[in-house]
């Protein structure tokens, strides 16, 4: 069911994430292909996972896509190639990474059967022959990403007690516990 309470989306046309396509005319099968560079947003909308992993802002977020007029609306594929940088999960050392990732998303035309049957966050809206693709491309680079990035898969982390690299520390590295119980016992022996 349409939901009548959810207010029409506006796109911005100026928006580098916005595409045209008036030349498509609702003709199913017509399609057009784009190629663009965006430089990556910033806070409040970082592409990655904020603080682990995730897009700097400012560096080029690369989209080669094909806009194609299907019955419903336009269908967008392609391809999101971006450069990472964050941290690992084990040992904090800084990480950079670069990736290529794969998009699809049918935009409903106003007025569809798929416009009138979906929710506006089930399905994208063709607003004023525009799409965008901003949340799409968002959404593809961060279901690609792992949950705990990590330098080398076996990244033994830090030292639990002293804080360092555990692959500068050496393996004889190590540290005295004394269960506090025996600590009046050591305090006895050693002012003999």
């Amino acid at each position: 069911m349409k939901n009548t309470d959810i207010k029409p989306a506006k796109h911005d046309p100026q928006s580098p994430w916005a595409f045209s396509t008036r030349e498509l005319r609702r003709r199913a099968g017509t399609m057009r292909t784009v190629s663009r560079e965006i430089p990556a947003p910033g806070d409040p909308g970082v592409i990655g996972l904020e603080g682990v992993f995730a897009v700097p802002e400012g560096r080029p977020v690369v989209l080669d896509l094909s806009l194609e007029s299907v019955s419903e609306g336009v269908y967008v594929a392609g391809t999101v190639s971006v450069e990472l940088a964050g941290e690992c999960s084990r040992c904090l050392d800084e990480l950079t990474d670069t990736k290529t990732v794969r998009i699809g998303e049918l935009f409903a035309y106003p007025d569809s059967i798929t416009e009138e049957t979906t929710d506006a966050d089930e399905i994208p809206r063709l607003v004023d022959d525009f799409v965008d693709v901003e949340q799409a491309v968002r959404d593809a680079v961060v279901l690609e990403l792992p949950l705990a990035p990590l330098c080398r898969e076996d990244c033994p982390g830090l030292c639990a007690e002293c804080g360092g690299r555990k692959a500068d520390l050496g393996p004889d590295h190590g540290h005295e516990t004394l269960d506090p119980r025996w600590s009046a016992l050591r305090e006895r022996s050693t002012s003999d």
